[in-house]
């Protein structure tokens, strides 16, 4: 993998609204590596790995998300690749458990 590698914290509204899947379903739209998943503070965490262009674009399509999610700040800063590889081996974008 080469480009960028992003973690970014989503919150507001977007539990229980589709919001991970509506993730899932764009970064794999776009060709994005990575990961999404649910935390107990009612954010959502993701990692998003591609070329920088592509990256940037997800980032802010996270800024809209799902329709009936309300989305009040989207962080976004340096990824690693041990924060990629906590998907599963083999798995482009997975969906990872709540924290």
């Amino acid at each position: 993998m080469s480009g960028a590698i992003r973690h970014v914290t989503i919150t507001g509204r977007v539990q229980g609204v589709g919001y991970r899947a509506w993730v899932h379903e764009h970064a794999n739209a776009r060709g994005l590596e990575g990961w999404v998943r649910n935390r107990r503070d009612g954010s959502v965490e993701a990692v998003f790995a591609g070329p920088d262009d592509v990256v940037a674009d997800m980032i802010k399509a996270c800024g809209r998300g799902p329709i009936s999610a309300r989305v009040d700040r989207v962080q976004a800063g340096a990824g690693t690749p041990d924060l990629l590889n906590l998907r599963g081996a083999g798995e482009r974008f997975a969906f990872l458990p709540t924290v």
